[in-house]
């Protein structure tokens, strides 16, 4: 199970929209987070969410039992530790 912790702030809401859209990610809010959480690989392109590069890079706020395999200018992906 991937697990990963965005902050609840407008810049953010791109990322959300496009994980949002995937039927196997569930969201849930958890205190000023949503936690994104997916059975395998989560896997979030940069450029779908519209995020600039400096709310790309801090958009990461946490991870639960996962470990990011990539987070660079192209996409975010968080695989199960």
């Amino acid at each position: 199970m991937s697990r990963i912790y965005v902050l609840d702030v407008p810049e953010n809401e791109g990322i959300l929209k496009v994980a949002g859209a995937e039927p196997r990610n569930e969201i849930v809010r958890v205190g000023p987070y949503f936690r994104i959480t997916r059975p395998e690989e989560i896997a979030i392109d940069r450029r779908a969410t519209g995020c600039r590069h400096a709310v790309w890079y801090s958009a990461l706020a946490g991870l639960e039992d996962s470990r990011v395999a990539q987070h660079d200018k192209d996409a975010l992906r968080v695989v199960d530790r």
